[in-house]
């Protein structure tokens, strides 16, 4: 029967797994999704303080020294990452929320040990599978970080026989891990961790930089089974419930974010997609066509003088930082009578959402703001879709041309708009790595050169048109 404190406990998981669902719900949309972090924090930091009064803590002293260190990086990251960063830093902090489950199902392991206490096969399966899957978690986010960064190649890092290897080393987690359960000692747990950590990289090494979005969902999804599971060991229920939630809110992205690109997860994982093929970025029948480059000027004419506008953002927007300069392009042109919106692919930029996050921190209205679906049917009556850094969620190679390696994912139809004008630095190829039929199109411009500066420029050139 539980006590007074172990009533408030209880009371205080259930209040915060509530907070928890309704933050998660307000995430869903660009207008509530402030509010929905409120929400969310709001729980964790109840679900933290009732923690607090579990009678079973050793040492506030660590907890106090902890918080304080993890608050001050944190805060420190937070305050200097720039917003182009962001996915890098999301992969970090999921492979740390990995770490950290493995860790504590180890730490729990050898506590037991120590002890003396008999480690029933529930508790035994839930410490193994807490170990694994937050070291793969680990690993592998810590070479997404490294792929993003530009740290390793972007893109898929092959050698022979690595589907073989890979799967020699999966069978010997899964042998280590029964070795466990049957009663191993803690060699056989650190040996099972050395070999998930090992997995984990291997994993993520023949993955293009151009899935990283969908890797990081992958992973994400995997720290909270981890965190879950390591609730279980620690008969932590608010754990079990919080883990619960980030994995199948990280597996219904996933799964949503493949659909968008027309491909499987298990082509995600194991397609090498974006390898270099010479044979493949040579194929696209815009190959020999001609190049049509416009200026600065000529721009800020077309538009000045459009009715309506679509501005497609990609991670070339990122890489320059021009979402500021994007937005008083748009300003002006707004104050000009243009009808300006913003189409947002699914999986443009290297992250869930990442495009949105950045044109919000420019203050980009989100009713502005339109998805594939809503937008598509616009393309054919917008008189100038100007295209920031965006690649092949905009090749119409994808709706095209059967040949073509990313034939079925579903794109942006800008080549139906009345003009095109592309900013770009230079005819590099995108994450698939096939020229795009786009640039070549009759109704397209390119303006090459860095897109802050181009933007600058158009907009210098709006001004006195």
């Amino acid at each position: 029967m539980l006590d007074a404190r172990g009533s408030a406990i209880a009371v205080s998981y259930i209040i915060a797994a509530v907070l928890f669902i309704f933050g998660l719900k307000q995430l869903s949309s660009p207008s509530t999704a402030r509010a929905g972090n409120r929400t969310a924090a709001i729980g964790m930091a109840l679900a933290l303080a009732a923690t607090l009064l579990d009678r079973q803590i050793v040492s506030f002293w660590t907890i106090a020294i902890g918080t304080l260190i993890g608050a001050a990086i944190g805060v420190y990251f937070g305050r200097t990452v720039q917003m182009t960063a962001m996915p890098q830093m999301v992969a970090l902090f999921n492979g740390m929320g990995g770490a950290t489950a493995a860790l504590v199902s180890v730490a729990e392991f050898l506590r037991l040990t120590r002890v003396g206490d008999i480690i029933g096969a529930g508790e035994s399966i839930s410490i193994v599978l807490g170990t694994a899957i937050g070291a793969i978690s680990f690993t592998g986010s810590i070479i997404a970080f490294g792929k993003l960064q530009e740290i390793l190649p972007g893109r898929p890092l092959q050698f022979p026989l690595q589907r073989f290897v890979n799967g020699l080393i999966l069978v010997g987690v899964v042998a280590l891990g029964a070795m466990v359960v049957m009663g191993g000692g803690t060699g056989f747990l650190w040996a099972l961790f050395a070999a998930a950590l090992l997995l984990g990289a291997m994993f993520v090494l023949p993955i293009g930089g151009g899935d990283m979005p969908v890797v990081i969902s992958i992973l994400n999804s995997l720290t909270g089974l981890a965190a879950a599971l390591t609730g279980f060991v620690l008969h932590n229920q608010m754990l079990v419930v919080a883990g619960v939630l980030v994995g199948a809110s990280g597996t219904l992205l996933t799964l949503l974010m493949s659909t968008a690109m027309n491909r499987s997860v298990a082509n995600v994982l194991f397609g090498a997609f974006g390898a270099t093929n010479n044979d493949v970025a040579a194929s696209a029948s815009a190959v020999g066509h001609t190049v049509r480059q416009t200026t600065p000027e000529d721009t800020a004419i077309a538009l000045a003088y459009a009715r309506s506008v679509v501005i497609v953002p990609g991670y070339g927007l990122a890489v320059a930082e021009a979402q500021h300069t994007v937005r008083e392009l748009a300003t002006d042109l707004e104050g000009r009578g243009v009808d300006v919106k913003y189409a947002i692919h699914p999986v443009a930029g290297r992250m869930p959402g990442h495009m949105n996050v950045l044109l919000a921190e420019a203050n980009v209205p989100y009713d502005q703001l339109l998805e594939m679906d809503q937008v598509n049917g616009q393309f054919p009556q917008t008189d100038v879709v100007l295209v920031v850094g965006a690649n092949d969620v905009v090749n119409p190679a994808a709706r095209d041309d059967p040949s073509s390696p990313i034939y079925g994912m579903p794109i942006l139809d800008v080549d139906r708009a009345r003009n095109i004008i592309v900013l770009k630095r230079s005819m590099g190829h995108g994450f698939a790595g096939i020229d795009n039929a786009l640039f070549y199109h009759e109704k397209t411009r390119m303006l090459f050169g860095d897109a802050r500066q181009s933007l600058t420029q158009i907009g210098q050139a709006l001004k006195s048109a």
